[in-house]
């Protein structure tokens, strides 16, 4: 262990010496700490902006004078996506999907306003967060402080001297590997520290955290067994940065972009035209509620005349307008529900591609575990949406059975100059009504949901070893 401590040591006065590469590492920490203040700073804001719009569009909702219900539906609500804990760490998909709804009835509307669409386009590109740190300019960092550690020695014919003095294969390489381990740890430190900060924040978790430590530390600990080994197979240190950099240009830039174009391809989506077409169409043949002479709301009307045992609408004990709304609404939502349905399941297998492609990247693998376990993942988005519409569809229900229960079928159907007064319900109804809640999950299921990418760098990181252990026995022969 002593020799294995003196080559790490001397590797590491070595990297002392350079200047460009103290150079390069204090920068990339200031460029780390700078990410980290900058990250918390947007996600502060956004988070109070969004609180702010919500309580406005809360109380603009509540302050509605006396109207009548269907006109509320109509009037519809928005709401605003809070941003988690963790997205000051890894954003993920959230600059892209969207931030807040407009509800109303008889639509189901998109996510709308993401920041990628009120932003200039370099941010396309990825932000400066501490997880962009991590995953792509740390290991380019990592590669021009180490890319010689081995293939230096040997081409200086300073290994067989190591190997006299009574250093073995193992130790040699063992020193090379603590020596950059300690440079990666240091590079990590600061973004580590600042996940450690987030957790004094209101509704943040541990266990997701510790699975984004965990999951940044095999990414870096791969690329030190990655730089090693490279070093260790080539004889020239012009030839080990070269595949280095070649390594790292494909893993962290080139895939990542490429492979949810040809997830795309593999799986198509259909845009939002096409989908707004499709439920046109198909609402046509479900049936149009203000047609009295449509099959099925002429089937609806007799059921609730036979179960009332009435013969004309007037009579029934409810308003026959209301529960029409009811039914309709019933029936688009359905609809909708089974487009999204489809949409969702087309997402979640282009994710699915992406994800398996972590078997081609580690860069791939390491960004999927860390938007799922900060939930800023397609899953946290799908979750929000699924939340809304099931608020939507409360909501407007609600306003619905309030036309059916509170306004009488002949006021509702006057026309006389004092009908509209009639047809009014008091404004206490909508301040009585619940407010939107975002549920978010626990940390349970966002450390579970992390597991398939921590799983990946795990698998990566052990043929990285195996390679390596193959490469340290030939290490010295080809001379």
């Amino acid at each position: 262990m002593r020799i294995v401590r003196l080559i790490a040591r001397d590797e590491l006065r070595l990297m002392l010496r350079n200047r460009v590469a103290l150079i390069a590492f204090a920068l990339i920490m200031l460029l780390t700490l700078v990410a980290i203040a900058s990250s918390w700073s947007h996600q502060r804001s956004i988070a109070d902006l969004r609180a702010r719009h919500q309580h406005e569009a809360e109380h603009a909702f509540d302050a509605q004078p006396d109207r009548h219900p269907h006109r509320m539906v109509h009037y519809g609500h928005f709401i605003f996506r809070p941003p988690g804990p963790l997205a000051a760490f890894d954003p993920g998909v959230d600059a892209f999907t969207g931030n807040s709804m407009f509800l109303e009835g008889h639509r189901q509307n998109t996510a709308n306003f993401g920041d990628v669409r009120q932003s200039s386009l370099l941010l396309r590109f990825g932000q400066l967060t501490p997880a962009f740190v991590l995953q792509i300019i740390a290991p380019l960092l990592m590669i021009f402080l180490g890319f010689g550690a081995l293939a230096r020695e040997t081409e200086r014919g300073t290994l067989s001297l190591l190997m006299l003095q009574g250093a073995s294969r193992g130790q040699v390489v063992a020193g090379k590997l603590l020596a950059l381990g300690l440079v990666a740890a240091a590079v990590a430190a600061p973004a580590i520290l600042g996940l450690v900060a987030i957790a004094g924040q209101p509704g943040a978790l541990a266990l997701p955290m510790l699975t984004i430590a965990l999951g940044y530390l095999l990414y870096l600990g791969l690329w030190t067994v990655l730089i090693v080994f490279v070093s260790t197979m080539v004889r020239r240190s012009r030839d080990s940065l070269l595949v280095l950099v070649a390594l790292w240009a494909v893993t962290t830039i080139l895939l990542p972009r490429a492979v949810p174009d040809v997830a795309a391809n593999a799986v198509p989506l259909r845009n939002r035209l096409q989908t707004d077409v499709a439920i046109a169409r198909d609402l046509r043949r479900l049936g149009d509620s203000h047609n009295p002479d449509d099959p099925h709301f002429a089937q609806f009307k007799q059921r609730l005349l036979d179960r009332y045992k009435v013969t004309r609408v007037e009579d029934l004990p409810l308003n026959y307008k209301g529960l029409l709304a009811i039914e309709g609404e019933r029936l688009t939502s359905g609809l909708f529900d089974r487009y999204a349905g489809e949409s969702y399941t087309a997402q979640t297998r282009q994710n699915g591609l992406v994800d398996a492609s972590g078997l081609l990247s580690p860069a791939i693998a390491l960004r999927g575990l860390s938007m799922a376990a900060a939930g800023t993942d397609f899953a946290a988005h799908r979750r929000f949406l699924e939340q809304a519409e099931a608020y939507r569809y409360a909501l407007v229900q609600r306003l619905n059975r309030m036309e059916a229960e509170a306004v009488s079928y002949a006021d509702d159907t006057a026309t006389d100059a004092d009908a509209d007064r009639r047809k009014r319900v008091a404004a206490t109804n909508w301040q009585a009504m619940p407010d939107f809640r975002f549920v978010a999950p626990d940390g349970s299921m966002l450390a579970r949901a992390a597991l398939p990418g921590l799983a990946l760098l795990a698998v990566w990181l052990a043929g990285a070893s195996a390679l390596l252990a193959l490469a340290t026995r030939r290490l010295g022969a080809r001379r």
